[in-house]
């Protein structure tokens, strides 16, 4: 029996995220068979960015619903449900990738106000600690070499053949990644405080993007998770190296920040990260080592210290004042500083072509 854990955790229904059973019941009714009514409605604690429920019928069968946040948003390309079901349709009917059933997609605002979609419920346990403390030592290896397979199995697909050909663009994956996340950047960059004064450029920004232009892996395309948050085509590197990122951040005792890097592998609380490249090159068939794998984790620091940087942008602004967010926008400088440690190796021939 699977432990629950804190990420499948609920409370009721949270003031501003309310769904009306009375619109909501009729619509399902319709294109879920077998749904009995009337319906229970939790929330989920977690997965705020589109408000996700627990919806637990008459017969106790349990189902999710997520939904795009109310009100007008930042970005016509953000909160795409419509996007997640796509995805999650084409893989449940066509491939063996483990995705929930989805039963229903519905883009008619007058049922709760925005487009929402219901898929199964699944137990299971949800891990933030990557040394996945709470598993048995002995357990810890299988459950990485799990989630590697799961990834290999998503990045074998056929997209095309499965009905996604529209769903990213085919090449270019990091040139346009880098493109775009300097411009944001530079935006970002130019946000003040209440005193005037300028959140400035990432650190060593201009030397990293330079690097990249010069260093960067052979282009390839698949389905990508994203670090088991996002979905698109993209290369599917990128998402073997936001996997396996911690490998290669320091250990950094009570930080957001700490990593393994530096642990001998006899000491490691889970695989080495050897070990784990080499099982996901066996299950896509390609060589190992991977050429040019370093240039994957640098881009993403890259990233999150773009990502970061927003932050600490929004933080100027006094539009993320909370404590938590000025933690993590005091590690924009750090985190850059492990791409540009990447960087700096490797224009002193510190770092092998493939790893």
């Amino acid at each position: 029996m699977a432990i629950k854990e804190h990420g499948q955790s609920t409370t009721s229904v949270r003031q501003g995220y309310q769904l009306e059973a009375s619109k909501l019941e009729p619509h399902l009714l319709k294109t879920i068979p077998g749904l009995a009514v009337p319906l229970k409605v939790s929330q989920f604690k977690l997965g705020q960015s589109n408000p996700t429920y627990l919806l637990t019928d008459a017969n106790n069968k349990r189902y999710v619903l997520r939904k795009k946040p109310a009100g007008a948003l930042l970005s016509s390309t953000a909160h795409a449900v419509e996007r997640e079901f796509r995805v999650l349709k084409a893989l449940g009917e066509n491939t063996d990738v483990p995705v929930p059933k989805v039963y229903t997609l519905c883009e008619d605002v007058s049922v709760i106000g925005t487009p929402f979609y219901v898929m199964e419920f699944l137990e299971g346990r949800i891990f933030s600690d990557v040394t996945l403390s709470k598993v048995p030592f002995e357990q810890r290896k299988l459950y990485w070499l799990s989630a590697v397979d799961t990834l290999a199995k998503l990045h074998k697909v056929n997209h095309v053949a499965i009905g996604l050909e529209s769903y990213g663009k085919p090449t270019g994956f990091y040139q346009r990644q880098i493109s775009s996340l300097s411009k944001v950047a530079g935006a970002q960059a130019a946000a003040k405080d209440k005193d005037g004064e300028a959140v400035g450029p990432v650190l060593g920004m201009d030397k990293m993007t330079a690097w990249f232009k010069n260093n960067a892996v052979q282009d390839s395309t698949s389905i990508v998770h994203g670090d088991y948050k996002l979905s698109t085509i993209g290369h599917p590197l990128s998402d073997l190296a936001n996997l396996l990122n911690p490998y290669y951040v320091p250990v950094i005792d009570n930080s957001p920040m700490g990593g393994l890097k530096g642990i001998p592998e006899d000491k490691m609380p889970i695989p080495p990260v050897s070990m784990l490249l080499e099982r996901y090159c066996q299950q896509t068939s390609q060589p190992y080592p991977i050429q040019n794998w370093m240039f994957c984790i640098a881009f993403s620091f890259f990233r999150l210290a773009v990502i970061l940087h927003g932050i600490k942008a929004r933080v100027a602004r006094g539009q993320a004042s909370s404590a938590e967010a000025k933690v993590y926008a005091a590690l924009v400088d750090s985190v850059a500083g492990l791409a540009l440690e990447i960087v700096e190796e490797s224009q002193q021939g510190k770092i092998p072509s493939k790893l």
